[in-house]
C-alpha cells in the first residue's frame, strides 16, 4: 500500500473512531507558524495550508497562536481602523474554510466590540465564529504594551466545542492564576493557550514552570501554541508543548521551525490524557542562543525585502561571529564581507578576515581607508593645529568604514549588519556613525564573554537549518588574539576597560538585575571600577538610542526592554 493511501485509510479510520465515541477522543492539531507583523493575506495563507495539513492528519481542532491573522506584535497598526477592517474579513474568509466538515480552528485575531479593540481567541466551526474569547491579562512590561492598543477582556469561561469544554487562555492569560482558575470553576476539562511569546535564554523554564503551576492549580491538562520566527527586535523559538493532569509532559513540538502536527488525547474516569504527540528534545543553551540570532537575522532580511546583507569584516571576533551567523541564516552567497585596511590594520588581521571568508563561502573585498583619513586630516588641519591627536581622529576611522559600507548598501541594496556587542554597547566602546552603522545587530544582546562562547560552539557544530558550512569557520588566532579595535599602534580593548569577564559580570548586575553598587562589590568586585562602569553605562545611553535594532536574547535587552533616561544625575554610592 502506498503511503498516501495509508495516510487516507488511517484518517477514515480515525473519523470513524470519533463518530462512535465523539467524547471520549479528541485530535488537536498545534500550527505552530512564522506569522509576518502585517502580512494579512501571507498570513491566511499559512493558515489555509496548515489547516490542509491538519486534515490531513485527522484532526478534529487546529489551535493556532496569538493574533496569527495580523502577526505579533501588531503594535500601533491597532490604531488604524483599516488595518482592523482587513482582519475582520480574513477571519470571514477563514470561516468558510470549515464550511465542509473539516477540523474547526482556534485563532488568534483583533476584534473590535462596543467601541474598544480586543486581543482574541475564536473558535471557528462549521463555517462560522461559534465562541469568542478576550486576552484578560494584558502585559505592560519589558517589551509589553499591550494596554496601549487593547481593551482587557473579562475573565473568560470554557468554549463548547464537540461535547468538550475547553478553557482558552491567550498567552499572558496562563502566567497568572486567575484566569485559569476561573475557568476550571466554570467546568473546563483542559486548557488550551494560544501564545506569541518571545524568545530569551531563560524563557523555556519560565513558560514550562507557569504551565506546571497552573495544572497543579486546576487538575486540567494544557496545550501551549506558541508561534516561531523574527519581528524587529524580537524572536519567536516555538516550542509549543503540551502536559498532562499531573503535570508529566504530554508532548513537545520542535523548537526553532514551523510545524504542524497531531496530539490525539483520549478521555477516560479521570480525564483527558495525550495518547500520542511529538517528543522533540528541546533546544538551550549556546545553540539555543545561535539559533535566535540565525532566525532573528533571516527574518529581519527575508521580511522586509533585502537581497542581502554587507559587513565590515576586520579580523576581529565580533565580526567573524556576525559573518558566521550571516552565512548560516541567508548563506554564502548572500553575505558581502569588506575589509577595510588602516595604516594600524596588522598583517595579521588582514590574513585573518581572507581566512574567515574563505570558510565561510562569503565574497570578499578589500577598501582602503587611508585615503579618506588623509582627506580628513586636511580638511580638518587648520582647525586642529595645535592640538595632540586623540579619540577624535580614531573615531575619524571608524565613520570613514561606516561612509564605505553604508555607500555599498546604498549602491547595491544590501542591508548594512553591525557587528558590536552588548558589552561595548553598554560602556560607550563604539563609534556612533561608524562601527555603530548599520541597519540591524545580531550581537546587540550578546556580552563579549559569550562572543566567544558562541564562536567555539560554532566552530564544533553547524545549527539545525544553517545554511553554513561545517567546520571550522572562525579561524583559532581570531578566537585566542586580544581583541583591538586598531585604530592606533598596539591597541587593545583592556587598555580602556576591565577584563572582559569581570566588566560583563558587572554590567549584568546592573542591566539584568538592577543591583546596587554594595551589592555588586559583595560579589568581589573593586567599589572603583563598578562605579566607573555604572558611569560609562549611563553616559553612553544617548549612543544606544541611535544604535540599531537586533534580537533580543536576554532577560533585559537595549531598546524597548530597557528604558532609561538620557538626563540622569543618578549614581549608585557607597
Amino acid at each position: 500500500m502506498s503511503k498516501s493511501r495509508r495516510v487516507e485509510v488511517f484518517v477514515s479510520a480515525t473519523r470513524l473512531w470519533h463518530n462512535r465515541a465523539m467524547t471520549d477522543m479528541l485530535t488537536i492539531a498545534v500550527a505552530q507558524l512564522n506569522p509576518v507583523v502585517g502580512g494579512i493575506d501571507g498570513n491566511v495563507a499559512r493558515i489555509r495550508a496548515a489547516y490542509a495539513e491538519a486534515e490531513r492528519l485527522g484532526a478534529d481542532l487546529v489551535v493556532y497562536s496569538e493574533l496569527v491573522v495580523c502577526g505579533y506584535p501588531p503594535e500601533d497598526l491597532i490604531l488604524k481602523p483599516f488595518f482592523l477592517d482587513k482582519a475582520e474579513a480574513a477571519v470571514a474568509a477563514l470561516c468558510r474554510e470549515t464550511g465542509g466538515g473539516g477540523p474547526a480552528m482556534l485563532i488568534g485575531a483583533p476584534v473590535r466590540e462596543g467601541g474598544k479593540v480586543y486581543n482574541a481567541a475564536l473558535l471557528i466551526d462549521g463555517g462560522a465564529v461559534v465562541a469568542t474569547r478576550y486576552k484578560h491579562e494584558l502585559p505592560n512590561y519589558g517589551v509589553f504594551d499591550e494596554m496601549r492598543v487593547f481593551a482587557a477582556g473579562p475573565l473568560p469561561g470554557p468554549v463548547n466545542f464537540r461535547d468538550v469544554r475547553l478553557g482558552v487562555l491567550v498567552c499572558e492569560d496562563m502566567w497568572v492564576p486567575d484566569v485559569a482558575e476561573c475557568l476550571a470553576e466554570s467546568g473546563a476539562e483542559m486548557l488550551v493557550v494560544l501564545n506569541g511569546s518571545p524568545y530569551d535564554s531563560a524563557k523555556g523554564d519560565v513558560r514550562r514552570a507557569h504551565a506546571e503551576d497552573r495544572v497543579r492549580e486546576t487538575g486540567l491538562p494544557l496545550v501551549y501554541v506558541n508561534q516561531i520566527g523574527g519581528q524587529d527586535e524580537l524572536v519567536f523559538d516555538g516550542a509549543s508543548f503540551g502536559l498532562g493532569a499531573d503535570g508529566s509532559p504530554a508532548f513537545l513540538g520542535p523548537s526553532w521551525r514551523e510545524a504542524v502536527y497531531a496530539t490525539r488525547w483520549t478521555r477516560d474516569a479521570e480525564g483527558w490524557r495525550c495518547a500520542e504527540g511529538p517528543q522533540d528534545p528541546p533546544v538551550n543553551g549556546l545553540e539555543g542562543l545561535y539559533q535566535a540570532m540565525v532566525l532573528g537575522l533571516r527574518d529581519y532580511v527575508r521580511k522586509n525585502g533585502f537581497p542581502g546583507i554587507a559587513l565590515g569584516l576586520s579580523g576581529g571576533i565580533d565580526s567573524a561571529l556576525s559573518a558566521a551567523v550571516a552565512v548560516d541564516a541567508l548563506g554564502p552567497e548572500q553575505v558581502w564581507s569588506v575589509m577595510m585596511p588602516s595604516p594600524y590594520t596588522s598583517r595579521e588581521s588582514l590574513e585573518d578576515a581572507a581566512a574567515c571568508a574563505r570558510a565561510l563561502g562569503t565574497r570578499l573585498d578589500t577598501v582602503s581607508i587611508e585615503p579618506a583619513m588623509e582627506a580628513f586630516g586636511a580638511m580638518l588641519s587648520p582647525l586642529f593645529e595645535g592640538r595632540a591627536p586623540d579619540t577624535t581622529e580614531e573615531n575619524i576611522q571608524a565613520r570613514a568604514r561606516g561612509v564605505t559600507l553604508m555607500a555599498l548598501s546604498n549602491k547595491f541594496g544590501h542591508m548594512l549588519l553591525s557587528t558590536g556587542n552588548k558589552s561595548e554597547m553598554s560602556v560607550g566602546y563604539a563609534t556612533l556613525y561608524g562601527d555603530m552603522a548599520g541597519g540591524y545587530s545580531v550581537l546587540k544582546d550578546v556580552y563579549k564573554t559569550d562572543v566567544f562562547r558562541l564562536s567555539n560552539w560554532r566552530n564544533q557544530a553547524v545549527p539545525a537549518g544553517g545554511l553554513g558550512p561545517a567546520g571550522r569557520v572562525i579561524p583559532e588566532r581570531i578566537i585566542t588574539k586580544p581583541p583591538s579595535a586598531e585604530l592606533k599602534p598596539d591597541q587593545t580593548d583592556q587598555d580602556t576597560l576591565p577584563p572582559y569577564d569581570e566588566l560583563d559580570d558587572i554590567l549584568q548586575c546592573l542591566i539584568e538585575h538592577d543591583l546596587g553598587t554594595e551589592e555588586i562589590v559583595a560579589r568581589g568586585h573593586d567599589l572603583a571600577t563598578v562605579q566607573r562602569v555604572w558611569r560609562m553605562l549611563d553616559t553612553a545611553e544617548y549612543k544606544r538610542r541611535q544604535a540599531p535594532p537586533g534580537v533580543k536574547l536576554t532577560r533585559r535587552a537595549f531598546g524597548k526592554d530597557r528604558r532609561y533616561p538620557i538626563t540622569n544625575a543618578f549614581r549608585g554610592q557607597i
